[in-house]
């Protein structure tokens, strides 16, 4: 077991931003026939010519496309953008032994790597992306075509704890978050399980943001992690998936490859599903995300458990071409609170985070990045949902470093 000594931090959540917007969508309409003409078009707009096709175990069939034919070049911003295949610095200090097994003699269980299942039938050329293909289905579960894969942006905010909310939905939340700053990228290893979710538009996530600006000012972020949300892939698999918006989800951004983010990487498809997921008192899995501004050219660049992945093109964003004013860290659901009662959907592994490794879910190693280009290890606070689901955290612990676990079963006799 883990020698550590944790402590509840102070609730003082400055922003904390859904990842999972379209998640709670809910549509089982017949598409009108003018509709069946927009669907077609955003399908014929998303899913590129493939050099070679690779269907999932999942039911995903994986399309391989070259790089310079991917969405995001759909952007306007991006018509004339020459690929760059590597960033001009990583951060120093980093690790990029990519996903580290855990310790046997120390915890009892050993980890292995976390992959997606569409490799067991076959691998992208170079030259070429994985990219999810994007089904009928899919779209139209989304309120409308146009705002398939995009977040809504009706927001309310609390006068307490300045987070995002809709009443219709009521996201919660167990996250941590640095202070107001300057950073420019983080790094952390996510646990990875596969959460009940108990309605098919609620959903269950585990990720990072990188915060710039405000609502008021046209909020940037760059959103990166794992969920399990029904409406947006038709399953309840854990997905890898990233987020980012220029304007606090008005009209900019989308999920996963849209327009915008640029894919240099042949091994990952974004949006594909993840496996194994850990076991409670068994196997724990873990990725780690890194992500970081190219001090040079500027751009946000990501790494997958050691692997350059793509980057997000610093002309996407205001707030974000210079700087971070805040990252976060943690677990997200949505409480529909059907026939008036609070979901039993999960967060992270369904377990209180005073359950401990093996049973909790965890975000580990949590690094930022300064203004010289250095990985650091944070001050961190922490807020979450009384009863329902809850974090602990603590400052240090050897080869952990800056950590936390989190999550809940949502309704339990003190959460109704």
């Amino acid at each position: 077991m883990v020698d550590v000594r944790l402590s509840f931090g102070f609730v003082v959540v400055l922003y904390v931003f859904t990842a999972a917007r379209l998640c709670y969508t809910d549509n089982n309409r017949s598409p009108s026939s003018h509709e069946n003409v927009e669907v077609q078009k955003l399908l014929n707009s998303l899913n590129k010519p493939a050099v070679k096709s690779i269907k999932s175990p999942d039911g995903d069939i994986i399309d391989c496309v070259k790089i310079s034919h991917q969405p995001a070049f759909d952007h306007p911003l991006l018509k004339n953008h020459t690929i760059k295949m590597r960033p001009s610095y990583h951060p120093n200090r980093i690790n990029v032994d990519g996903i580290k097994a855990m310790n046997a003699s120390t915890h009892g269980h050993a980890s292995s790597l976390v992959t997606q299942l569409w490799h067991l039938n076959g691998k992208c050329p170079e030259g070429t992306i994985p990219i999810r293909r994007t089904k009928k289905e899919d779209v139209l579960r989304a309120s409308s075509v146009s705002s398939y894969g995009k977040k809504t942006s009706s927001i309310a905010k609390s006068s307490f704890v300045d987070v995002e909310l809709d009443v219709r939905s009521r996201h919660e939340y167990a996250v941590a978050s640095t202070s107001k700053g300057q950073f420019y990228g983080t790094k952390a290893s996510l646990n990875v399980w596969n959460p009940y979710v108990q309605e098919s538009n609620e959903f269950s996530l585990a990720q990072t943001w990188v915060v710039g600006g405000t609502y008021d000012t046209g909020l940037n972020t760059i959103e990166a992690g794992w969920q399990v949300c029904q409406v947006l892939y038709g399953d309840t698999n854990t997905r890898f998936f990233i987020y980012w918006t220029s304007d606090a989800y008005q009209k900019t951004g989308c999920y996963n490859l849209c327009s915008g983010f640029i894919q240099t990487n042949n091994k990952y498809a974004i949006g594909g599903s993840l496996s194994p997921t850990s076991q409670t008192d068994g196997t724990q899995y873990e990725f780690t995300i890194l992500i970081w501004k190219d001090p040079r050219g500027g751009d946000w660049w990501m790494q997958l458990n050691g692997e350059l992945i793509g980057y997000w093109p610093s002309v996407l964003f205001t707030h974000l071409r210079r700087s971070a004013s805040e990252i976060q860290w943690g677990g997200e659901i949505v409480n529909r609170g059907t026939h008036g009662q609070h979901t039993t959907t999960q967060m992270g592994s369904g377990r209180f985070s005073g359950e401990w490794f093996g049973k909790a879910s965890y975000i580990r190693k949590i690094e930022t990045v300064d203004a010289h280009n250095t990985l650091r290890t944070p001050d961190i606070y922490t807020g979450h949902q009384q009863n329902c689901y809850d974090i602990l955290s603590d400052l240090d612990n050897g080869g952990w470093g800056r950590y936390f676990f989190f999550g809940g079963p949502g309704r339990n006799k003190d959460c109704q």
